[in-house]
């Protein structure tokens, strides 16, 4: 799959480096903005089973 990627990107070696830079920033970001904080109320994490003896 990331062979496919890196030769459909445009441009030289250091170019194909850049674009590649940008779109794992931009799924990064896409990440944190939109996936995660709608996930977030699904995952089990505040759900303290812990008890006061």
């Amino acid at each position: 799959m990331y062979g496919w990627i890196w030769r459909h990107l445009p441009g030289n070696a250091w170019m194909k480096a850049v674009i590649s830079l940008v779109l794992i920033l931009a799924v990064v970001y896409m990440l944190f903005q939109y996936v995660f904080p709608w996930a977030e109320p699904l995952l089990p994490f505040n759900d303290v089973t812990v008890d006061n003896q």
